[in-house]
């Protein structure tokens, strides 16, 4: 089997030496085979088999000409930076949102590494909807991303189509950046609610419509625990929060397109790393060095940057990143 492209060290080059994967060295081993056999793709076979996608990427596409599929497939140690380490992890997802996910990695036909040129943009198998279409992202150095994860190789053949691997798992809800909090608050995405402080203080402000509308808005979405480290402890407290007081705060967790920048809809590799960014309610934020694929970011008062613990969540009005602190204006 041919190399297509060589991957730094050893671990990633042997995502492109399958040549022993199948039993018989005649065939081709097809995509779920090739997840199945090498070690590097250990967690997305758990999450192929938990998903329930495991025998459709073992067979021919019915819904392409060629039979093919093309797969941006997120190595093991793309799905550990979400601590999904084993299968048993896997269950902290909701299995509906398991499997959209990995159908959101999915192209249905032959989609080639030549094609994954800056601006490009694929439908997933999941649909052609706004929020389930990827697009590819070229930075200065020359390193490719689909959305906000990095494309480590290019081209891997299966006998149903083509493998790119990539260091980060895609996400994307299907929904409006509000839907989509709200989704995770009631425990749809992870069976384990989060976002639900943010969920109430959008309600309390009365701002659902205003997140809800096209935008386009790149959103910094501060956790369950990042707002009892600010010193509000539950729902109860937010609720008895000055309005006006807390809308201030939201506003700076927000990004948009405005005459002076367009900062909306950005993942990762997009944002203006290492600079100072207007937030939609007027006051600076702070944006550290894009390092390992993500970036930190600080309000004008936080005595501490926050970093992101999942960036990259695409909505069809924007693009989330959950963060773990507050960002105090």
């Amino acid at each position: 089997m041919k190399k297509y492209l060589s991957l730094r060290g050893s671990a990633l080059l042997g995502l492109l030496l399958l040549g022993g994967c199948a039993k018989n060295k005649d065939v081709e081993p097809s995509i779920t085979n090739i997840a199945v056999t090498n070690p590097d793709f250990q967690t997305l076979e758990d999450a192929a088999i938990r998903g329930d996608v495991a025998v459709l990427l073992g067979n021919p596409n019915p819904g392409d000409p060629s039979g093919n599929f093309t797969v941006f497939a997120p190595t093991n140690a793309a799905f550990a930076r979400l601590g999904l380490r084993q299968a048993a992890d896997l269950t902290v997802l909701q299995q509906p949102f398991l499997r959209n996910t990995l159908f959101y990695h999915v192209f249905s036909g032959t989609l080639p590494g030549t094609a994954l040129v800056p601006g490009a943009a694929s439908p997933s198998a999941l649909s052609a909807a706004p929020g389930f279409t990827r697009r590819i992202i070229q930075r200065p150095d020359g390193t490719k991303y689909v959305n906000g994860s990095k494309i480590l190789g290019t081209d891997v053949p299966a006998s149903n189509g083509l493998i790119h691997p990539i260091d980060k798992v895609l996400l994307a809800t299907g929904g409006n950046v509000v839907e989509s909090a709200v989704a995770l608050s009631k425990g749809e995405v992870f069976v384990k609610p989060e976002l639900t402080f943010l969920v109430a203080a959008v309600v309390r402000c009365n701002l659902q419509g205003l997140l809800s509308a096209p935008g386009p808005y790149t959103v910094f979405a501060p956790t369950d625990q990042a707002f009892i480290d600010a010193g509000i402890p539950n729902i109860d407290a937010i609720n008895k929060m000055d309005v006006t007081a807390l809308s201030g705060i939201l506003a700076n967790h927000v990004l948009s397109n405005t005459a002076a920048a367009q900062l909306g809809n950005k993942f990762t590799p997009e944002l203006p790393a290492g600079s100072t960014v207007t937030a939609f309610g007027g006051r600076p934020l702070v944006l550290g060095a894009f390092t390992d694929g993500v970036l930190t970011v600080k309000g004008a008062t936080n005595t501490a940057p926050a970093n992101m613990v999942i960036p990259d969540v695409q909505c069809t009005n924007g693009v989330v990143h959950v963060i773990d602190r507050v960002l105090l204006p």
